[in-house]
């Protein structure tokens, strides 16, 4: 196995970041595929913590490659941020670890206003976006009015492109009683900053198909989680990007015949941020204690996570969706002080029994979870690096998981810590 693609299997926050840490220290390549700035990882490297948002997770680890692909949305004056951010620790950022492909489409302040012009207008019907101005950045890659990377190297070009955009923008902008974007100063703020952005500019298509030639491990770095996606989410509270691990290929220009195994992070109960529906929250001393133990706090936002019992009829589902070969387990140690967990195995809706969550959003907020109950194990799991050595009941919870939703285990994360993982299955070594 060379090329590796890591999805979050549910709604996002399944700790991908200490997975993709873990996995990076092998792999010679790791690209971002799609998302912005709105989704983080957080990776503690010797004593050191790193909140990256934009910056693959490469990135603090020498004698790598870290590749932005096609797919993300990029906010320059945020990506040079994080680069600041990133050096006062003593990372080394440079042309040559850091590629950013020249076709990534630019998030610019319009596009954050206009995320918070249209939640705040929304009401009760708000989606809860982060207001970053991802899904304006992304509705006007698909309008064909976006700035992309390579539209920095001509004033006249970006002149006209500029043009075109804030016609769509003020024209919405007129309509909602606010003023129209000022062309000038962005334009001149983007002059400014292009020689700082444009160092970092390459064909990534050819660059990464250059690397599986050379038979290179790369490691395809999702954000967010399958659930978010746009298409396969719950729609419309979702983001505005593909997350499955499809989006690889298509977010960086390479084939799907190049990704060779599909890791879906899994975590041991079920969270969410923002609105949206949610099968299995719950809203009592359970739910308070899965957040306060499991530290549910988003890396970038800091908002404070929906938390549930783990839903294995999504998970399944997302499985199927995204084509994973084999799950990390993440945040078992969370439910060791219960005395009972439970795992929903099907919905009821209307008297009908369901084996899958319905696409309508209405349906989606009525299913009632049918559960199936396990004993806990009341004792610590922390930092278990060994399946036997697990307690029993924590064995037969996973082991019931793992037949449920039709997908191996192929590590278990019983810590923070990087090396308190039980590894069942290596992704680049199979």
């Amino acid at each position: 196995m060379k090329n590796v693609v890591v999805v979050g299997s549910q709604w996002g926050d399944e700790g991908k970041g200490k997975i993709v840490d873990w996995l990076s220290s092998e792999a010679d390549v790791v690209v971002r595929f799609q998302g912005g700035h709105n989704a983080g990882h957080t990776l503690v490297i010797d004593g050191v913590t790193y909140k990256l948002r934009l910056l693959p997770s490469g990135i603090v680890r020498k004698n790598k490659v870290s590749i932005i692909g096609n797919g993300v949305v990029v906010d320059p004056w945020a990506l040079l941020d994080e680069i600041k951010e990133i050096k006062s620790k003593g990372v080394d950022v440079n042309e040559n670890n850091l590629i950013l492909s020249e076709s990534a489409n630019l998030i610019l302040p319009f596009h954050r206003e206009m995320d918070e012009i249209r939640e705040d207008a929304a009401g009760k019907a708000k989606i809860g976006t982060t207001r970053r101005g991802i899904g304006p950045a992304y509705e006007d890659k698909v309008g064909r009015r976006s700035i992309r990377v390579m539209d920095l190297i001509s004033e006249k070009n970006l002149d006209h492109r500029l043009e075109t955009v804030l016609m769509h923008h003020n024209a919405i902008r007129k309509g909602l009683g606010k003023d129209i974007f000022n062309k000038d100063k962005l334009k001149k703020d983007l002059i400014d900053i292009a020689p700082k952005i444009l160092k970092y500019s390459k064909p990534v298509w050819k660059i990464v198909n250059d690397f599986i030639g050379q038979g290179k491990k790369i490691l395809f770095e999702g954000a967010q989680g399958i659930l978010l996606d746009v298409d396969h989410g719950t729609y419309p509270f979702v983001t505005s990007s593909n997350t499955v691990a499809s989006s690889a290929a298509t977010g960086s220009g390479c084939g799907p015949g190049t990704i060779n195994y599909v890791l879906g992070i899994t975590k041991a109960y079920t969270t969410r941020v923002g609105e949206g529906p949610f099968p299995t929250e719950l809203k009592d001393k359970i739910g308070d204690e899965l957040g306060t133990r499991g530290k549910e706090f988003g890396t970038v936002t800091s908002r404070k996570r929906r938390c549930g019992w783990f839903d294995g009829v999504l998970v399944r589902q997302t499985i199927k969706i995204s084509g994973v070969n084999g799950i990390a387990l993440t945040k078992l140690d969370v439910l060791d002080n219960l005395n009972e967990i439970k795992m929903c195995v099907a919905y009821e809706l209307n008297g009908n029994k369901l084996d899958y969550l319905p696409a309508a959003v209405d349906d989606q907020l009525k299913v009632k979870p049918i559960y199936k109950v396990f004993k806990g194990w009341k004792q610590s799991t922390k930092g278990t690096k060994k399946f036997k050595d697990l307690p029993e009941n924590a064995r037969k919870y996973i082991s019931e998981l793992e037949k449920f939703i039709e997908t191996k285990v192929s590590s278990i994360s019983t810590s923070p810590e990087r090396n308190d993982t039980i590894l069942i299955e290596d992704p680049f070594n199979i």
